[in-house]
C-alpha cells in the first residue's frame, strides 16, 4: 500500500478525486424562486420576541404593516429606515410591494423582525440577490434576547439595594 504524501493523494485513495480537483459529476442546479399562485414570495422574520410574516410581490414600493402604511405603524424614522435597508441594498425599493403582519415584542423588535422577513422573502423571490443580502448581514437572525430575571435579584443581574440600617 502506497503512502499518501498530500491531501490530494489521500482524497484520490479515498475515491474523492472529483471532489479534490473541484470538478463534480453533475453541475449544481440553479436555485428556483419560491413564488405562490398570486405571484408573492413568503418568509418569516424574527427578532427578540417579535415574529413577522412577510409577503413580497411586484408593485410600486408600498409597504404595509398589519394593514397600516409603514409611516403610520413605525412612526420613528429610524425604524422605517431599518425596515427599508434590505430593499435599498438590492435597489428594489420602488419595484416591490411588501405586506406583513407582525406580533409580539416592542416596536424595535418588530422592525427588526420585518427587516429579517423582507430579506428572506427577497431571497425567495429572486435567489440571485442572496449574495448581496448575506454580505450586508440581513439574512442573519439576531439571536440576542432579554436575559431572564433570577431569584434573589431585582432584575437579571442587578441586586436589591443594600440597607445598612
Amino acid at each position: 500500500m502506497a503512502e499518501a504524501t498530500s491531501l490530494a493523494d489521500l482524497g484520490a485513495a479515498m475515491g474523492m478525486a472529483a471532489a479534490a480537483t473541484g470538478t463534480s459529476a453533475a453541475p449544481a442546479a440553479p436555485v428556483q424562486p419560491k413564488i405562490d399562485a398570486k405571484g408573492r414570495a413568503y418568509a418569516t422574520g424574527r427578532r427578540k420576541n417579535a415574529i413577522a410574516r412577510v409577503w413580497i410581490k411586484r408593485g410600486k414600493g408600498k409597504i404595509t404593516v398589519n394593514g397600516k402604511p409603514i409611516e403610520t405603524y413605525f412612526a420613528r424614522p429610524v425604524l422605517r429606515m431599518l425596515v427599508a435597508q434590505p430593499m435599498n441594498a438590492v435597489n428594489r425599493m420602488s419595484e416591490m410591494d411588501v405586506d406583513c403582519t407582525v406580533c409580539g415584542g416592542g416596536l424595535s423588535g418588530q422592525a427588526g423582525a420585518v427587516r429579517h422577513g423582507i430579506s428572506r422573502a427577497l431571497t425567495n423571490f429572486e435567489p440571485s440577490l442572496r449574495a448581496v443580502l448575506k454580505k450586508g448581514a440581513f439574512l442573519t437572525r439576531d439571536s440576542r434576547v432579554v436575559e431572564r430575571k433570577k431569584y434573589g435579584r431585582a432584575k437579571a443581574r442587578a441586586r436589591f439595594q443594600f440597607s445598612k440600617r
